[in-house]
Parts: structure tokens; sequence; C-alpha cells
């Protein structure tokens, strides 16, 4: 038997509402991030620690409540759900990285070099940005904010990849378990941008319910 429209619509909110919260605690985490980066700040690793353990809370609420939920409603307020549940996927996922990226950066002993430490705040700053982008667009439901996501991943991809050429090209042995330790944050950037980008996609099928994930592998090459 399905909800009345008022319960089926409080319900829809209340899942809403929990990705918004969702949102802002992963883009406090990608702040956190960024200061850690910056000065090995005590208190971003902590807020850092705590965001992750909000992010799965706010998923084990998700999951817990929405197979109820979604039966209760009709197809509009349904699709609505089930995009609330990828969003939360997609958002615990980006707080797990970040964590162990934090966590990482906490057990490396030697120095991290300049051009190192400029590109892990490049790809903290564009996550955190990219990830308020998300926020407003879920709210406003506005594609110019997911199109944004989806343009700028790229800056996370070529910051990694300056990463990885610097230390796989290096050579040098006895600095190997520093490199190996930056390899693994720089993959855990690009992955949780990847998930940013999940993110965005969902926003557009939530919006326009048409799928763009695998629009460019569909289009023919250029000429």
């Amino acid at each position: 038997m399905k909800q009345s429209g008022l319960k089926a619509t409080d319900s829809t909110e209340e899942f809403s509402l929990l990705i918004r919260q969702a949102c802002l605690v992963a883009k406090d985490s990608a702040f956190n991030v960024r200061e850690f980066v910056r000065d090995s700040s005590k208190m971003a690793f902590l807020a850092v620690k705590d965001c992750e353990k909000e992010l799965d809370r706010i998923e084990r609420d998700v999951d817990e409540k929405i197979t109820n939920a979604i039966t209760q409603v009709g197809e509009t307020q349904a699709r609505e759900l089930l995009a609330c549940l990828k969003f939360i996927i997609d958002l615990e996922r980006i707080g797990d990285l970040l964590w162990s990226v934090v966590k990482r950066l906490h057990e490396i002993r030697s120095p991290v070099s300049r051009d190192d430490t400029s590109d892990l705040l490049e790809m903290s700053s564009v996550l955190e940005q990219m990830l308020e982008r998300i926020h407003r667009g879920f709210i406003e439901r506005d594609l110019q904010n997911a199109h944004w996501v989806l343009r700028t991943d790229t800056r996370i991809d070529q910051a990694c990849a300056a990463v990885f050429r610097r230390h796989l090209e290096s050579g040098n042995r006895r600095h190997r378990e520093h490199s190996t330790n930056l390899l693994f944050v720089a993959q855990a950037f690009e992955r949780a941008g990847d998930h940013a980008k999940n993110l965005s996609e969902e926003l557009v099928h939530l919006v326009e319910g048409r799928s763009v994930r695998h629009e460019l592998k569909r289009r023919p090459a250029q000429t």
C-alpha cells in the first residue's frame, strides 16, 4: 500500500537532507586533508577521521531505512531515493579514501618535496571544489555544477600523473618506501575524484533521466 502524497514527500525529503549533510561532511574532509598536507595539523588529522566516521554513520542510516521507504512511494520518489543511495555510496567511499590519505602521510617520516606537496594540495583543493559543486547541484538540481565537475576531474588526474612520473622515473631506491606511500596517496586522490565524477553523472541522471557515463565512449573519433 502506498503512502499518502505528504508522507511520501516527507520520506524523500528525509533522505535528501541526509545526502546534503553527507556532501558537506565529505567537503569538510577534503578541506582538512588540505590542511594536513600543508602543515601536518593534528586537528586536521582528527577532523578527517571524524568525517569518515560520520559518513559511515549516514550510510548505515540510509541503508537501514531505504528498503522500506522505497516500497512506500511512487515512481518519481523512488528514483530520487535510488539516487540518494548511489550518492551515499560514493560519498562514503570518498571519506574512506581521504582517511587513507592522511594516515599514509602521517606515516611518512622524511620531508615531502615542494613539488609533491604542491600536487597534493592541488588534488585536495580541486576535490573540495568538486564536492562543493555537487552539493550545490544536488540542492538546486543545477546541471551546470555537474558539468563543471565532469570537466574538472582531469585536474586531479594530471596532478596524480605528475606524482607518478616524478617517483617512477627517479629510480632512487633509498627512498622507495617514501615514494610508494606518495604513490598510494596520489592514487587515493585520483579514485576520490572518480567518485566525485560518479556523483556528477548521477546528478545528471536524477535531473534529466539520462545516463552520461558512456556518452564519450559512444562518440565517434574526431578527424
